[in-house]
């Protein structure tokens, strides 16, 4: 449990490094965005977030429940 929240607390810093990171680097090119753009581009991240999170569930889902297991009438014969 204390390691996961560990991951967890590093993965959000991580991800508020990279916010910080990328907001200077546009800074420093002369790019200003407005507030909108701010909430746009972190509603962007946070659904590419959640797309990948939901698509990796349904992978191990299916993997486990045996989805992926292949059913052939030669393997029947054993």
């Amino acid at each position: 449990m204390k390691t996961t929240l560990l991951l967890i607390i590093a993965a959000i810093a991580g991800l508020g490094l990279t916010f910080w990171a990328v907001g200077a680097m546009w800074s420093d090119l002369g790019v200003t965005m407005t507030m909108h753009g701010w909430i746009a581009y972190g509603l962007g991240v946070l659904v590419s977030i959640a797309l990948a999170g939901g698509l990796f569930f349904l992978t191990f889902k299916s993997a486990r429940d045996g989805y992926d297991d292949i059913e052939r009438p030669e393997d029947l014969n054993d």
